[in-house]
């Protein structure tokens, strides 16, 4: 999408912002000994009362308001009777519409203490797309953000995960443009363009670099890897990026 006018910016702006809200509550809400589809039900609760929709379940009728993925599962995990124990690795990622506009967001955090390289991998992804933000501006290539993610993966020694990307999103969750890659593809050199809206994910990993779709044929998985996601919902313009999910 390419946001033009006033009410494309305030369209894109709340549901944006009810995003992040609902992401932060469900962050509040995850301690040892809960299990994710109470933190999906919270989420539930939260699009209803600020008369929103959730992406995943409105769009391809997914199993959850959320997708809440655990350790081993780094992407569109299904929540479930899963209880959340101590040092495990959360990401909460939470779409939705409003009045025909789209947002996407994620985070990866540790529950409790955790493991250092727990909380390293979660650190670096933010880190990543930080270094990716800055390359986000109309007339750049696009390919310069993954570029500047890998990079920071690494100067820690870890790497990305090469086969989930980033995406174009506004009137519908997944839209033009189609990829956002966390790793520089020459090939894809595609120009931003003023008021292009992208949704950008960094996955740092520390050590696999593609993940495998699990059996319950929604949740991507690793074998042997820590992974973390950030993720927000960008407005990209010459003024500078506008983030609507923080």
């Amino acid at each position: 999408m390419i946001a033009k006018t006033k009410e494309d910016f305030d369209g894109l702006k709340e549901i944006g912002k009810i995003c992040g809200a609902i992401r932060d509550e469900l962050v509040q809400h995850t301690k040892p000994g809960i299990t994710t589809k109470e933190l999906d039900e919270i989420a539930g609760e939260l699009f209803d009362k600020a008369e929103a929709q959730s992406a995943p379940k409105g769009e391809y009728d997914f199993p959850g308001y959320t997708c809440i993925s655990v350790n081993e599962e780094v992407a569109h995990g299904i929540p479930g009777e899963r209880i959340i124990q101590e040092g495990d690795i959360v990401n909460i990622d939470v779409s939705g519409s409003k009045n025909g506009y789209f947002a996407d967001t994620g985070i990866s955090f540790v529950a409790g203490e955790g493991q250092p390289i727990s909380h390293k991998v979660c650190d670096v992804a933010k880190e990543a797309f930080e270094a990716g933000l800055k390359k986000a501006k109309p007339g750049a290539k696009k390919s310069g953000l993954g570029k500047a993610a890998h990079d920071v993966a690494r100067q820690h020694n870890l790497t990305v995960i090469k086969n989930l990307t980033g995406h174009g999103i506004g009137h519908s969750i997944h839209e033009a443009p189609d990829h956002i890659f966390n790793y520089h593809a020459r090939w894809d050199d595609e120009i931003l363009k003023d008021g292009m809206v992208i949704a950008f994910e960094p996955f740092i990993s520390t050590l696999e670099e593609e993940v495998f779709l699990g059996e319950d044929g929604w949740t991507y998985l690793t074998d042997e890897s820590y992974v973390a996601q950030y993720e927000h919902t960008i407005i990209l313009t010459k003024e500078g990026p506008i983030i609507t999910t923080l």
